[in-house]
């Protein structure tokens, strides 16, 4: 592909653009670890949402998608699609109570929730497990689909791509803080969106596809659908049936974690007010669910028809190095048609979206490395200072370790499915902790090494040449994982009573798991109600999902069904304007 130097003159513009709030905010940013990780507990809610959506929104992002619905099919997108359930039970059941407990980071939980060496060694454990190893996975997962673009847009090797990216998020993450990355945010979102909605529009006009009536009739109609294939009832146990009744409440995965965790609890946790922290995440789920898919699911078909097979990617890009080539990498292979002018924003729109992950990660991975394991562990009375300093230290480190990573993994969707098949089992864990006195921190220790363990075991079979397909691999996992922790927890003593008062005078769960904590405390039932947090997830997940599919009702030009689809829509989003103010009403700011 060729870059214009109007292209480069965009692109440059707006690394210019998104790096002043970097610059602007680095003193502010360096005052205090609470500025730097929390943006000192000031944010808006509609700050936080955009830069949820915005994290979310990185250069693996799209090549994923396109990857599930060349190998799948549309209906493939439900193994996300259906942690919607868990992102809207954050919004309604635990955006309030994660503003509520005030900790810095949600690993601190552990040290305010239980109590002892068990609650300490969970804290220091997940600090390293998921701030390094997990993160740089993540990392290293957006850092290959960055290459696998600009091996075919720009004709780069890897090791050039990854060098000039280290450089850039290393500048933006460390000296910015949290205030400066969502910033940024705001700005790099609305040059991504731009760049996803003109690629889908050029992909269409593309002579192969004939518009969009020409790739509605030239694609498989069980490609289109949104439901998998019934009469494969494999293929719709593993994309459908097993994420709707078990994977969306059973698997921790980052940005969809049951019950809120990792840079979705931080953006909680820097909202101004529990109203900001609910409206805030309420705003991401909508664009992350509603907004942001189509124009990818759009060029993924278009990419079909142009590219059948890889190896018309391959004869299409002979330059591209043959290990990068995947399905995930139609995705950049269909930028080939924007027009100068549009190639900039476009490459624009990439890096903005890559910035502004990895910034993220970085700036989340350094608060558990920071915070929860160095000030916490290792030097605990040096100044706030000493610890930005080391912050900004250890962001370095994190980006570099990321980048050498990048070379032993193979696409997106390996790293999805990888991460997925650790994380499996312990979700149930992080939903229940909130509500139920008697979780302890044995109970979250016993789950951690089971649920690991079992995914070892099964990576460990495939290897050996038994291959076992995900969807059982996952049922097998959350099964045994969750009778383990609940043995161990009947098993163990609990939470010492004076660690749980104090737990529930600070944030007042609702509902019955806190009685007898809730009667010693002395300070009155709970300000929320599980009836309206109940009624505000249902009416979420209905306007959200109704949003979605009947968006690509009406792209498809089924209309009768996508009136239905609207009027689920009104009828939902009637429901929450009048049941927001209600939950608004109750907040405790």
């Amino acid at each position: 592909m060729h870059l214009t130097s109007l292209d480069w003159m965009i692109v440059v513009a707006s690394i210019v653009i998104s790096f002043l709030p970097a610059l602007f905010l680095a003193k502010r940013a360096g005052s205090s670890t609470a500025e730097f990780f929390t943006s000192g507990r000031s944010a808006p809610w509609w700050l936080i949402g955009t830069s949820m959506v915005a994290t979310t929104f990185s250069t693996d992002t799209p090549n994923l998608v396109t990857n599930f619905v060349r190998d799948k099919g549309v209906a493939d997108n439900w193994l996300w699609w259906s942690f919607l359930l868990t992102g809207m039970l954050t919004v309604f059941f635990y955006a309030r109570l994660w503003r509520r407990s005030r900790v810095l980071t949600d690993l601190e939980f552990y040290e305010i929730r239980y109590a002892g060496r068990a609650a300490s060694f969970v804290r220091a454990f997940r600090s390293i497990y998921l701030g390094l190893f997990f993160n740089c996975v993540i990392m290293a997962s957006v850092n290959l689909a960055a290459a696998k673009i600009a091996n075919v847009m720009l004709g780069w090797p890897m090791w050039q791509t990854l060098a000039i990216c280290t450089g850039l998020n290393i500048a933006f993450a460390a000296t910015s803080g949290l205030w400066g990355v969502m910033v940024t945010d705001l700005i790099q979102f609305g040059i991504a969106m731009t760049g996803s909605f003109a690629a889908a529009y050029f992909a269409l006009k593309q002579p192969e596809v004939g518009g969009l009536s020409g790739l509605l009739t030239k694609i498989d109609p069980k490609t289109l659908s949104f439901l998998p294939d019934f009469g494969d009832w494999s293929l719709a146990l593993s994309v459908l049936i097993i994420p709707i009744t078990v994977q969306w409440w059973s698997v921790w995965y980052p940005g969809a974690e049951p019950g809120g965790g990792s840079y979705i609890a931080q953006r909680m946790l820097a909202a101004k007010s529990e109203r900001d922290a609910l409206s805030g995440t309420l705003f991401f789920n909508v664009m992350h669910y509603a907004l942001r898919p189509w124009p990818w699911i759009l060029v993924a078909l278009a990419s079909m028809l142009v590219f059948p097979q890889l190896s018309d990617i391959a004869r299409t890009f002979p330059y591209v190095d043959r290990s990068l080539i995947g399905h995930d990498m139609a995705y950049p292979a269909m930028l080939k048609f924007l027009p100068a002018g549009l190639m900039g924003v476009m490459v624009a729109g990439m890096l903005a979206a890559y910035v502004s992950t990895l910034s993220t990660h970085l700036n989340w991975g350094t608060s558990y490395l920071v915070h929860d394991f160095y000030r916490r562990f290792a030097k605990p009375d040096a100044s706030e200072k000493h610890y930005v300093l080391v912050g900004r230290i250890v962001t370095g480190v994190l980006m570099v370790l990321a980048a050498l990573l990048t070379f032993v993994l193979d696409s997106a969707k390996a790293s999805f499915e990888l991460m997925m098949s650790v994380g499996a089992g312990t979700g149930l864990i992080y939903l229940l902790r909130w509500f139920w006195w008697r979780v302890n921190a044995w109970s979250e220790i016993a789950a951690m090494i089971s649920s690991f363990a079992i995914a070892i075991g099964f990576f460990v079979a495939r290897k050996l040449g038994h291959d076992v397909p995900s969807h059982v691999a996952l049922i097998v996992t959350v099964a045994a994982t969750t009778v383990v922790w609940l043995a161990v927890t009947f098993l163990t003593h609990p939470t010492e009573r004076k660690t749980l008062v104090e737990f529930y005078r600070l944030v007042r769960p609702a509902g019955l798991g806190w009685k007898p904590i809730r009667d010693e405390a002395g300070v009155g039932p709970s300000p929320d109600s599980l009836a309206h947090s109940l009624l505000g997830w249902v009416l979420g997940c209905a306007f959200v999902y109704a949003a979605l599919f009947g968006a690509g009702s009406f792209l498809y030009g089924r209309t009768a069904l996508g009136g239905v689809w609207l009027a689920i829509f009104l009828v939902s989003g009637i429901g929450l304007v009048r049941l927001l103010p209600k939950l608004w009403a109750k907040s405790s700011d």
